[in-house]
């Protein structure tokens, strides 16, 4: 008993390994001058330091009788993993225990006589090492594993709350819709009584003239009436007066809830750059350009973000195409890919370059920093080269195209105007000037449509009339004989539309916005276009601002109030991003309709659910009263 438990106590001393390594061991007389076997291959996972336990298969009969026996001592040759070899210890026999079966199996604890105190200490760390580094291991992978439940709990919140946001001021949105419509009716009601009231007063006057019978008989029937109807007119108003309450009440609601969202689609902005190339990528729900950065959009975005004084954002995207952005003919091509900066499509149009220009000058005029004004100006020159081949000084549609868009000159002419006035070089003045007066004589030389798309091209484009407004400008659109009011009534007349959009949620709602084109040239139903009602949002604005200079109020106050009308039917597109990178955050559906021809050679993107870039940033814009077209001091 007492031998037993002093085997315990020894094999107690053993740390217990998860793994096994090698050990050759060679058997030894006991004044180890005789070798009595020649190098053996045996193994353990059992080590300590003051010894180790050896395992051995199937030793042979004459060998096993001398260990049992403790009639030898044992060399070893410890095999540490990771180590060098040769690592040499002499031990004596402490213990053995046999177990029969295949192979046969003999467990040998050994006491160290003589090894290297180095030797020993690494195993012994090893050992340590081994034993701590499977629950260190799954220590760390728990932690992980927690963390990663808890980010993932985070974010589900985090897209629970936005889209909450989102849904709350949809909700308010159709609230205070309700409202005003019924304060609408009671105003309506109101008038009617008020003139029967007026109606039944002349009445009662007319017959206080005549003193018979009669006539007093229908006074006082007429008074009654007179008095009810006043009754009902007093009902009415406290009615009206508690409606009103209401209506400020929730619109105020409306109007946080509005801030709130809005400040959200710029967050939705800002989780959508790529830290790897700065791009942030068009459209969110598409899986065909999933993963497609449009130029004019990260030039929208640009602007975005230096709007907010975010300028590392905006110098990240200035930086991919002032260092990394392969171009063609000194121009860059009108799309990239997210991911690795490499050219999406080949297709270089002139417009989508001007606007990385316009954002470039814009970054450079809020910022003060002046690093990417010589790309700006290599833009120009290439600009310049390519208005110089049209005797007229136009601007086609791209190095290798033939047709001349209206809206690719209207941005040449801002772009220039722009840098004219931070450079003040008299080449980008002549520039603009010839860009106007091709303007004014192939694209505003009609009395029925007061802007065609393009040369030859009497197709209406709404965005042309938001851009005319806000390139050139009401006053000096007047200057060149141009009517800045029938400009925007024109645009209102053929492109604003009403049309039934369904939500993500399924909910279908009317909005009232601007289509891509007015639906005689399509043979498809209405579509209100983000971006394009945003512009004109935008326009209303410039136009409100240019007539509270001219102090004419009144119209100023028309255009303001059809800038606010528009402003709360776009936001009715607001939805909440679609995927796990978007958080829920709000941003603006491309268009009420998937998949439809725009009439202008492209189509809107697929998917009910899509989130645009332009239509996001361009909202920002008009809900800021931010004008990309023209620099302000």
């Amino acid at each position: 008993m007492i031998k037993r438990q002093k085997r315990e106590e020894e094999r107690r001393r053993y740390i217990r390994l998860d793994s096994v390594f090698p050990v050759n061991f060679q058997i030894l007389s006991l004044d180890k001058k005789e070798f009595l076997s020649d190098w053996l291959q045996g193994f353990t996972n059992n080590v300590g330091r003051g010894g180790i336990c050896l395992v051995v298969n199937n030793l042979k009969p004459e060998l096993a009788n001398l260990i049992k026996d403790k009639q030898v001592k044992i060399n070893l040759e410890i095999e540490i993993p990771l180590g060098k070899r040769g690592n040499l210890a002499t031990a004596q026999i402490i213990w053995t225990k046999e177990i029969m079966g295949e192979p046969k199996k003999m467990f040998i604890g050994l006491a160290y006589e003589e090894i290297d105190p180095l030797l020993n200490r690494r195993i012994m760390n090893y050992a340590w090492m081994k034993k701590l580094f499977t629950p260190v291991v799954l220590g760390v992978m728990a932690v992980l594993f927690l963390g990663v439940m808890i980010n993932a709990y985070i974010n589900i919140q985090l897209i629970k709350r936005n889209q909450a946001l989102v849904n709350d001021f949809f909700k308010a949105n159709q609230e205070v819709n309700l409202a005003k419509e019924k304060i609408n009716w009671l105003n309506k009601e109101r008038q009617i009584l008020h003139t029967k009231i007026v109606s039944f007063h002349s009445k009662i006057k007319e017959m206080s003239k005549e003193m018979n019978q009669e006539a007093r008989l229908l006074i006082d029937k007429l008074t009654q009436e007179k008095n009810a109807l006043e009754k009902k007119l007093k009902d009415l108003q406290e009615k009206e007066k508690i409606a009103t309450e209401e209506f400020l009440r929730l619109d105020q609601k409306k109007v946080i809830l509005e801030k709130a969202n809005f400040d959200k689609m710029y967050q939705w902005l800002k989780v959508h750059q790529n830290p790897r190339t700065g791009l942030v990528m068009s459209f969110e729900g598409d899986s065909d350009i999933n993963n497609w950065a449009f130029i004019y959009d990260q030039a929208l975005v640009i602007q975005a973000y230096t709007y907010f004084g975010d300028y590392e954002r905006a110098k990240k995207i200035l930086d991919f195409f002032a260092k990394k952005a392969k171009k063609i003919n000194k121009m860059f091509v009108n799309a990239y890919y997210v991911n690795d900066g490499e050219p999406a499509e080949y297709i270089l149009h002139s417009g989508p370059n001007i606007w990385i220009g316009i954002a470039i000058l814009q970054y450079t005029n809020r910022s003060a920093d002046h690093t990417y004004i010589d790309l700006a100006e290599e833009l120009a020159q290439a600009i310049i080269s390519l208005q110089n081949e049209d005797e007229e000084g136009g601007l086609r549609g791209g190095p290798n195209t033939t047709w001349y868009s209206t809206e690719h000159n209207l941005d040449a002419y801002a772009f220039f105007h722009m840098l004219y006035k931070l450079t003040h070089k008299p080449i980008y003045a002549q520039a603009r000037d010839k860009i106007l007066n091709w303007l004014i004589k192939h694209t505003y030389d009609r009395v029925d449509i007061p802007i065609k798309r393009g040369k030859g091209d009497s197709t209406i484009a709404t965005d042309t009339y938001a851009w005319s407004i806000a390139a050139i400008g009401p006053e000096k659109l007047k200057e060149i004989g141009m009517n800045p009011d029938k400009i925007m009534e024109f645009a209102e007349e053929n492109c604003a539309k009403e049309v039934n959009y369904q939500r993500p949620d399924g909910q279908i709602v009317k909005i009232k916005g601007f289509d891509f084109a007015p639906q005689r040239h399509l043979s498809r139903a209405g579509v209100v276009s983000s971006e394009w009602t945003a512009q004109m949002i935008l326009a209303f604005k410039i136009m409100a601002d240019f007539y509270v200079k001219t102090e004419n109020k009144q119209q100023a106050n028309i255009y303001e109030q059809k800038a606010k009308e528009y402003l709360s039917e776009l936001t009715k597109m607001i939805i909440s991003s679609p995927s796990p990178s978007g958080q829920g955050e709000s941003c603006v559906a491309y268009a009420t309709q998937d998949f439809v021809d725009t009439g202008h050679g492209w189509f809107t993107p697929k998917g009910k659910s899509t989130g645009s870039v332009a239509g996001t940033t361009y909202a920002l814009f008009a809900y800021y009263g931010y004008n990309p077209l023209e620099i302000k001091e």
